[in-house]
């Protein structure tokens, strides 16, 4: 087998004919595709057409691969360079291979590393003579396509490239053979401006700056310009907000949303008012797993890596001769579960949608590709995506947890209510991913088994609830979720656990690589799979703020108090309701 090869589809092969070939590719589950044949070196004319197979076709082929490109097996050079001879300048994509370049760009990861992207983007741009046979093969062209395709490289992938040494490196390199080629070619002026606005670089230039004589003098002024594209990371993580379990007992703690730069003081603030205990009295204490003990000082910066490879965050409470004691549980927690029952359901929904959404906004699609194939071996290309997660297991532990926390029964109907309602509105605001964690929370097992509970709860809740947990529902593979979410208008939050399931079943399901050649028929699915997140943000959410007399509600949903082991879930539901 050649390794110049690209496999594509054939529209023009019947099933029968194609049976021979039918046990040389794996069969991908659930979807229909149609066989597909190798096009070598010398069948270049039929392998690089743009293709598409009509879905009045063949109706037993499903949709999915209807109306689109062709590439479905190939070297990753082949694939690029066919990119790249497809790719079109005009104002309007065709609709193919923009599908292609877009799915090119968010799994590139998967087949190459971006400094061989970048090599190979370097050569394309700089080769003397065009490989294609494309009609527009001047070598002005070409540029222009590189150039199009690292705006959307960009564009796509935004503040990721500024934490790669090598696309750093790479933009600046193309950016300075750009400089020297628009003299030459004018035409490439458009895209030099294009290719300026996506670096943040807003300097103004004419082609008179790049003759010969102001050459070297117009290098000097534009890297004088503050390169947004290049700022340091550094700079930005002292705003970032992350997740802080600061423990109250050994099972039990308050999950801080709070800046990396917080510190210990600003922590012991939002704990000790969520605890309602005195601040002064109380101490927050970093415990390795060891079981040392370092009290952290009112200045320290409360979160670091360190921390939270060695250990965890307590909150202690400090005696007359300032030594430090472990809160034990007693009535305020109790206490603290009443609370919620003065909030209006709406508005505690709506701070849930607040808080998911922009958990949700700032996951990038590369993530759940990191997620899937784990290229790096951490989660380092996951944080956002795993924030999200972590919140929707928060949410169901919330809900167990406030129930539990209440001794008295009437109170505890009242919670459940409650709870079935702010379900029903978060359906209503389409926040799915909390949506689920609730109805999750209510029928976790040490909630479910609450008889005395759940035989007070009025008709028409449970009918409500029954009406809710349908939608949760996994038989026909979530059939009864995924239809009443593609009916929901964006902006809309998915249920993430089975976003990433999607995903994982594809990738498991199907191999990267056939006979030594990217399986790109698989990274379409995925690509296209994870562009759902794209569609769910085609519009912005953050238009029904709650209003500021809400903070305290606010600072509720932000502070979550959780317990977290089951053990300890399932102590307090019998003791609350004892087995008879």
């Amino acid at each position: 087998m050649g390794s110049s090869r690209l496999r594509v589809f054939d529209p023009h092969l019947g099933r029968k004919d194609s049976a021979a070939l039918a046990d040389r590719e794996l069969p991908l589950p659930t979807f229909d595709v149609p066989y597909f044949k190798y096009i070598d070196e010398e069948d270049e004319d039929d392998g690089w057409s743009s293709r598409s197979q009509s879905s009045t076709e063949d109706d037993s082929v499903d949709s999915l691969i209807s109306d689109r490109y062709v590439v479905v097996s190939g070297t990753p050079e082949k694939i690029l360079e066919h990119l790249l001879n497809d790719l079109h300048l005009e104002e309007v994509q065709d609709k193919e291979t923009e599908t292609l370049l877009d799915d090119f760009l968010l799994t590139y990861t998967v087949f190459m590393t971006t400094d061989d992207l970048c090599q190979a983007l370097l050569r394309h741009y700089s080769a003397k003579k065009y490989q294609g046979k494309d009609e527009n093969s001047d070598v002005s062209c070409r540029k222009r396509k590189v150039l199009h395709l690292v705006s959307q490289w960009i564009s796509l992938y935004k503040d990721w490239l500024h934490e790669d040494e090598h696309s750093k490196m790479f933009l600046k390199t193309i950016y300075r053979n750009v400089l020297d080629d628009v003299y030459e070619y004018p035409i490439l002026e458009k895209e030099l401006k294009e290719f300026q606005k996506i670096l943040g670089m807003h300097r103004r230039h004419t082609v008179d700056e790049y003759s010969p004589q102001k050459k070297n003098k117009a290098l000097f002024h534009q890297f004088s310009l503050k390169e947004n594209w290049l700022q340091h990371r550094g700079t930005v993580t002292e705003t970032e907000e992350i997740f802080c379990h600061v423990y109250i007992t050994e099972h039990s703690y308050v999950s801080v949303k709070a800046k990396v730069s917080s510190t210990a003081q600003e922590i012991l603030k939002v704990v000790a008012e969520k605890i309602q205990h005195a601040e002064e009295d109380l101490a927050l204490v970093a415990v390795t797993f060891s079981g040392e003990k370092h009290e952290l000082q009112p200045n320290d910066l409360a979160i670091s890596k360190p921390l939270d490879a060695a250990g965890r965050m307590h909150v202690y409470r400090k005696d007359l001769a300032d030594t430090l004691n472990p809160l034990a549980e007693n009535e305020e927690s109790q206490q603290r579960s009443m609370r919620i029952l003065g909030m209006n359901t709406w508005d505690l929904a709506l701070e849930l949608m607040n808080f998911d959404w922009c958990l949700f906004n700032s996951i990038h699609e590369q993530e759940l590709i990191y997620f899937t194939f784990s290229r790096q071996g951490n989660g380092e290309h996951t944080v956002n995506l795993s924030l999200l997660l972590q919140r929707c297991n928060e949410v169901q532990l919330w809900v167990a947890t406030e129930i539990l926390l209440c001794s008295q029964l009437g109170k505890r109907v009242q919670l459940v209510k409650k709870f079935i309602k702010i379900a029903a509105h978060c359906k209503a605001q389409r926040n799915l991913n909390s949506f689920f964690a609730i109805v999750m929370g209510l029928n976790t097992a040490s909630v479910s088994r609450l008889s005395q509970t759940w035989e007070k709860i009025p008709g028409k809740f449970k009918k409500l609830f029954s009406e809710l947990e349908s939608l949760t529902d996994p038989s026909l593979n979530h059939k009864a979720y995924r239809d009443a979410f593609k009916k929901m208008k964006p902006p809309k939050i998915p249920f993430m656990p089975l976003l990433l399931k999607d995903v994982t079943f594809i990738h498991e399901g199907n191999k990267t690589f056939l006979d030594n050649l990217v399986n790109f028929e698989k990274l379409h699915m995925i690509a296209d799979t994870v562009r759902t997140l794209r569609h769910c943000r085609t519009n912005q959410f953050g238009g029904e703020m709650s209003p500021k007399e809400h903070q305290e509600l606010k600072s509720y949903v932000n502070h979550l108090y959780v317990i977290d082991s089951q053990q300890a879930l399932f102590e307090l539901s019998h003791r609350i309701e004892p087995r008879v």
